[in-house]
């Protein structure tokens, strides 16, 4: 699904989340040199607990989660969508400076930092946009037939998850199921010792969980308890995991 950038910004414009072009100009031109002899600070922990997030590192850990889930979890189309206006000033900013005759090398050089940043978020998105994409399709029928998990789509998702379905099943019945038994030409049908046809997701998969706080002991499939504490991994069913992902208290790694 390749994305068109000046669509890809327009369509999803969102009044109130500008930045101010102006500022962004003066903070990029005043950016101080790096000094050779200045002391490199520590890196910061993997997880500050006196620092808020920010919507980048956000929108990091619902794609990772995304990604790594068997099942399709709620879409962050907020949290998208501002990030979305933000690029898209800022990359208005940047074309604005490089065609600006006044820039130094220096400037120009500060631009291309902040070009390949901006292309870096945009990948992302790309990247949790078709990911989320390919659950929608596999899932489509699946998704039709569970009220709870159109809850977690956008009505775009949900519509196309309709068509996706509609054709899959026309296609299904033009190909195969018309020459079967009348008793035999759905797709619903569950007879017994035979799996369902319609594809669920698997959330008895295995997956890594990062816990981002203490988090309250999980019971896992043979009776044991799970205490998951700050910043260890563990390996568990996702089904064991859902509830405190839904929560934010651990992420997928």
């Amino acid at each position: 699904m390749d994305i068109d950038d000046d669509d890809f910004f327009t369509n999803l414009d969102r009044p109130g989340r500008a930045a101010n072009n102006n500022a962004f100009q003066e903070r990029l031109r005043q950016t101080s040199r790096d000094d050779d002899g200045a002391e490199i600070p520590d890196a910061p922990p993997f997880i500050l607990e006196e620092e808020e997030e920010t919507p980048l590192q956000q929108l990091i850990r619902h794609w990772m989660n995304e990604r790594h889930s068997p099942d399709i979890l709620p879409n962050e189309g907020e949290l998208l969508a501002g990030l979305l206006d933000h690029i898209r000033s800022q990359s208005e900013t940047v074309q604005l400076l490089r065609t600006d005759p006044t820039s130094s090398e220096e400037e120009h050089f500060r631009i291309m930092l902040v070009q390949t940043e901006v292309e870096r978020v945009k990948f992302i998105v790309r990247s949790y946009l078709r990911t989320r994409l390919f659950k929608i399709e596999k899932f489509a029928r699946y998704i039709m037939t569970n009220p709870e998990v159109q809850q977690r789509l956008s009505e775009s998702e949900v519509e196309h998850a309709r068509r996706f379905a509609r054709l899959t099943d026309q296609h299904f019945y033009h190909s195969v199921l018309q020459s079967l038994p009348e008793t035999q030409q759905t797709l619903d049908d569950q007879p017994p010792f035979v799996p369902s046809m319609v594809t669920e997701p698997d959330k008895a998969r295995a997956v890594f969980v990062l816990a981002r706080q203490d988090c309250p002991p999980v019971r896992l499939p043979d009776g044991s308890a799970l205490e998951m504490r700050k910043g260890h991994i563990s390996l568990t069913p996702y089904s064991v995991v859902e509830q405190l992902i839904a929560r934010g208290e651990v992420e997928l790694v």
